[in-house]
């Protein structure tokens, strides 16, 4: 679930300790490209040290292209242990999901079973009804690109607003139905097609049309279709399980000040669902967003409407000139062209990721812990994935 961050949050716990990984220099390698290589790795370390500073527990990145792979990590993985934060390690991507959960879609299009002119009404008859909500009003591609009009269900579900709200429901099990309910409870924000504004309640939708159209759940569908193609060993889209299997990152937060900052690892991922459930690494997020715009999970003409964008102006703040397709964010970039992505933010990680257009090139970061009150994290986040693309551009 997408918040782009809570900017009244206080600043997270300071982390500690450093941790660097870099590929090894073959032995064919010219002194001048090895040169390159740890200059490259060095601005890389920096950039994420830059990121820590701002009030951060832990930062890890990948930078990945044609001149090979670059990784960097700070901070600790565990403020109990002091395990040092190593770019192997799980996380949640929050709502990274919804890139996923779009890709399934595009891919049922694709093969004719679904179709983006599809209303909500015709998959799901009578779940998006009363207070003005209209499903026969609504098309499967409005809820791709957040041009529905929904309202965000996430901003009236106490369990993400406060330290003690979190720990009363940290572990309660919600229904996609359930979900959907609370954004019925409030009258639309506009009328669907007119605006653009982000709500986790379109891919909840998403993720249930995905199951009445497969007879599978999106998880099923999600690592049918994706994580199990692509050898994504380290990736789940999990059920009800609470836990981070294996090596990982913990989260923290106070929830804006409201408690002690606390370590929010353990979590019942149904209350994100389809719109932010996913669990995975630097490397397989790589391998997902490079596949994804390489063509390799989708057939051209829906590739192609998923980077058919529209204006989200409501993002400025973070990403000026931003615009949104179908699960997929389009963002200027400093040297000219634009990247793609889908940032994702669930209290205590922060996943922030940028591919070219040919995927080619891909860059995927997370940070742990609350990060600054004001727009310093952010900044810094997006200047590593600028940096980063930049520089391989110019080669």
């Amino acid at each position: 679930m997408m918040t782009f961050r809570q900017l009244t949050a206080a600043a997270a716990l300071a982390a500690v300790g450093l941790g660097l990984a870099t590929p090894m220099a073959s032995a064919t390698e010219s002194p001048q490209r090895t040169t390159e290589s740890r200059q490259l790795t060095t601005t890389l370390q920096r950039s994420v040290d830059a990121i820590q500073k701002t009030g951060t527990v832990a930062v890890i990145a990948q930078s990945t292209g044609p001149d090979g792979r670059r990784y960097a990590a700070t901070g600790v993985s565990d403020t109990t242990s002091g395990r040092a934060a190593r770019v192997t390690d799980k996380f949640r991507i929050a709502s990274s999901t919804k890139t996923f959960v779009s890709t399934v879609m595009l891919q049922l299009v694709g093969e004719g079973r679904v179709s983006l002119d599809d209303t909500v009404e015709h998959w799901l008859p009578g779940v998006v009804d009363c207070n003005g909500n209209d499903g026969n009003a609504i098309t499967v591609r409005q809820l791709l690109n957040h041009t529905s009009g929904l309202f965000n269900y996430t901003a009236d579900f106490p369990a993400i607003s406060s330290v003690a709200d979190f720990e009363a429901d940290r572990y309660t099990t919600w229904t996609p139905q359930q979900l959907v309910g609370i954004a019925m409870r409030h009258a639309p924000d506009f009328a669907p097609g007119t605006q653009w504004e982000y709500s986790n309640t379109n891919y909840i939708l998403a993720g249930m049309i995905v199951q009445k159209a497969t007879g599978h759940t999106w998880q099923q569908e999600v690592t049918r279709r994706i994580i199990r193609p692509l050898g994504l060993r380290d990736t789940s889209a999990p059920d009800t399980s609470a836990r981070i299997p294996g090596q990982h990152l913990h989260g923290y937060s106070d929830f804006g000040d409201s408690g002690p900052t606390i370590d929010v690892t353990s979590l019942n991922p149904t209350a994100a669902g389809s719109a932010g459930a996913m669990i995975s690494t630097t490397g397989d997020l790589t391998r997902f967003f490079s596949a994804l715009l390489g063509g390799k999970l989708l057939r051209p003409a829906q590739l192609a409407e998923m980077k058919t964008t529209v204006r989200a102006a409501s993002l400025d703040p973070v990403w000026p000139g931003a615009r949104y397709g179908l699960g997929l964010m389009e963002i200027p970039l400093s040297c000219g062209g634009v990247y793609y992505s889908h940032a994702g933010d669930l209290m205590g990680y922060t996943t922030r990721d940028g591919v070219s257009a040919d995927g080619r090139r891909t860059v995927v970061l997370e940070a742990t812990g609350d990060g600054a009150p004001d727009l310093s994290t952010e900044m810094a986040q997006n200047a590593l994935i600028d940096t980063e693309l930049c520089a391989g551009a110019r080669k």
